[in-house]
């Protein structure tokens, strides 16, 4: 598990995509593989999210992991298809001790200290910052990880180019998860070009943003 959790952070962008058709996901794959961020956080806010993820773990060449995964039987639904890691909004025991059984890691959200204790509590040391941007941002990432010095943050929900270098500074944060390469309206649409521009561009970002 520590192994998936060390290639994301490596990648230090998570592209949070939403699908409206799961036909959309080998072409995103392309673009994401193209771009150079092989990797994707299919949020279960569509009912095409399992068939999506699927076709997406076959190829075997993208690290995808279900998002917004809020029920036990979401947790079965997105291993079922071959979800490599699992992301949820909320810290859920039974969420997170379901994706124990199955032997994922997962990310549950944690933006309070008592949030935090909870991920701790269930054996965890990274939880997803949801949403980031209303929650304090990196100043309250800072602020929260000064107690909790072994956690490592995934924050999502506010981040784009603007603010990528305000997060990625923190020593505490393993990547940062976020939507603005990977438009939901680009990828209906199929503009697929230029969602792989955006992703290489994201790409170059954190590559300059590197200590």
């Amino acid at each position: 598990m520590n192994d998936i959790l060390s290639q994301l952070a490596a990648h230090r962008i998570v592209p949070v995509v939403v699908l409206d058709d799961a036909r959309d996901a080998i072409p995103l794959a392309d673009a994401l593989v193209g771009g150079g961020l092989p990797v994707a956080e299919v949020t279960f806010r569509t009912a095409a999210a399992a068939d999506a993820i699927r076709a997406m773990a076959d190829r075997g060449d993208v690290l995808v992991g279900a998002g917004t995964v809020v029920t036990v039987a979401q947790v079965d639904q997105a291993v079922a298809a071959g979800a490599r890691y699992l992301v949820s909004p909320g810290t859920s025991r039974a969420v997170v001790e379901r994706a124990q059984e199955h032997g994922v890691p997962v990310l549950p959200g944690a933006v309070t200290a008592s949030e935090v204790q909870a991920a701790l509590a269930l054996g965890l040391d990274t939880v997803k910052f949801f949403p980031a941007g209303t929650s304090g941002g990196s100043a309250a990432i800072a602020a929260l990880a000064a107690p909790f010095g072994g956690v490592r943050f995934v924050p999502t929900g506010g981040v784009g180019p603007g603010n990528l270098d305000e997060y990625l500074a923190l020593p505490c944060v393993a990547a940062v998860g976020g939507s603005w390469m990977v438009p939901r309206d680009r990828v209906r649409g199929g503009d697929l070009d230029g969602v792989r521009s955006l992703v290489a561009d994201a790409v170059a970002l954190a590559t300059r943003l590197r200590p």
